[in-house]
């Protein structure tokens, strides 16, 4: 007899459509319309008119490589990397003799990394059309801020154990501090409104919220590059590869001005124009 109550249970907590089991709770409730209370009916991930199952169960009926993109994999794994990375160096013991300068250097290293990866996608996309490129900016900058906030932890609870005299002696001290913690700062708000709902809220002055990446992006590598060792005029000490991510940023910050961005556009037409026009007499010609 319980067995035989616990299946009518089960049953009318089951979606009429996907068969997803639901909470006790909703089969007392009827979705909008009519009808009894214990009848069974589709939830809100479920469409009643024509029966087809939503996106998240679509997904979770695919395959792996099929739900992800090679593209989007790679991305998760190269963000992770840096991470595993570290953790792999403390377990074998290849760690320098100053660990905490490490791995301060390291998340900040690769927080700009994944910074400028996402500020790259949008000229990319202007040149090769690879959309999908597109899709991957918010995860790029989630990643960002994930590193960033690692980096800036490091700095204030390892590095000086959350004395704010030190740190605001530090600060006054090395004005690469104040660049870094500017860009950090103004990442915040960036992070925060990067979903979907946000982007509903503000409407259009979500996109004028978002181009302050504009901003953090030259002030991130310019905080780079004070907080390495050597001369930036002269070219002196390790200095190559900040000088490398500024350079990028840089390229990609005048890909954004409407004039280059249709020159671009326009050539990279032309290019292909050309190229269908080769084909065309090629495909001609053959028997």
């Amino acid at each position: 007899m319980q067995t035989w109550i616990w299946i009518c249970i089960i049953r009318s907590s089951e979606c009429s459509i996907c068969k997803t089991l639901l909470p006790p709770s909703f089969a007392k409730h009827p979705v909008d319309g009519g009808g009894s209370q214990n009848e069974r009916r589709p939830h809100r991930g479920c469409s009643a008119k024509d029966g087809a199952l939503s996106n998240q169960h679509k997904m979770i009926k695919k395959p792996f490589f099929k739900r992800y993109t090679p593209l989007q994999i790679a991305m998760h794994i190269y963000a992770w990397s840096a991470f595993v990375h570290i953790l792999f160096d403390f377990i074998t013991g290849n760690i320098s003799a100053n660990p905490i300068q490490e791995l301060e250097q390291r998340t900040g290293r690769h927080a700009i990394t994944l910074l400028v990866l996402s500020l790259a996608c949008t000229p990319l996309n202007t040149i090769f059309r690879w959309s999908e490129l597109l899709k991957r900016r918010r995860a790029l900058g989630l990643y960002a801020f994930m590193y960033a906030t690692i980096h800036l932890l490091i700095f204030i609870n390892l590095d000086y154990g959350f004395a704010w005299s030190l740190i605001t002696q530090t600060i006054l001290e090395k004005p690469y501090v104040i660049y870094g913690l500017i860009a950090f700062l103004l990442l915040i708000p960036l992070a925060m409104t990067s979903f979907d709902i946000w982007k509903k809220r503000l409407g259009k002055n979500w996109k004028r919220l978002h181009y302050i990446i504009y901003l953090i992006a030259p002030l991130a590598v310019y905080h780079y590059i004070l907080g390495k060792k050597g001369d930036l005029f002269r070219l002196q000490g390790d200095i190559i590869r900040p000088l490398i991510y500024g350079l990028i940023v840089i390229i990609f910050l005048i890909m954004r001005i409407p004039q280059v961005r249709r020159g671009i556009t326009s050539l990279r037409d032309r290019v292909l124009y050309l190229v269908r026009r080769r084909r065309i007499p090629s495909e001609v010609n053959t028997p």
